[in-house]
C-alpha cells in the first residue's frame, strides 16, 4: 500500500498530517518552508550537473501558509502568504520532513 495522507491540517504553526498507515507526522511550517524542494528555491543543475543555487530571502509572509492542494496523488503543494506556491512535496519527502522536526 502506497504511503498517502489521510488527513493534512494545519494546527498552530505545524503541518499535520495523519497516515494512511495510522502514523502522524507534525512538520514546523518554517521548516517546510525552507525545506522547498523547487528550483527556485533549492537550486537547479547547470549542464555540467553543478547546483547554482539561489540566495533566497524570507519575510514573514514567507512562512503563513495560506492553503495547500493534493497533486496527482503522490505529493503536496503548499501556497505560502507571500505568493510562493512552486514547491511540490512528495509524501515520501514529507515523511522525511518530520523525522527532522522531531529530532
Amino acid at each position: 500500500m502506497p504511503l498517502t495522507p489521510a488527513n493534512i491540517q494545519q494546527i498552530g504553526n505545524e503541518l499535520a498530517i495523519q497516515w494512511n498507515d495510522g502514523s502522524e507526522s507534525y512538520i514546523n511550517l518554517g521548516l517546510l518552508r525552507r525545506a522547498c524542494p523547487c528550483a527556485a528555491c533549492g537550486g537547479e543543475p547547470d549542464v555540467l550537473g553543478n547546483i547554482l543555487r539561489p540566495e533566497i530571502s524570507y519575510t514573514d509572509a514567507s512562512f503563513q501558509l495560506d492553503s495547500f492542494v493534493v497533486v496527482g496523488g503522490y505529493a503536496l503543494q503548499p501556497r505560502w502568504h507571500d505568493s510562493h506556491n512552486t514547491g511540490i512535496y512528495s509524501f515520501q519527502y514529507l515523511r522525511r520532513l518530520s523525522s527532522q522536526t522531531s529530532k
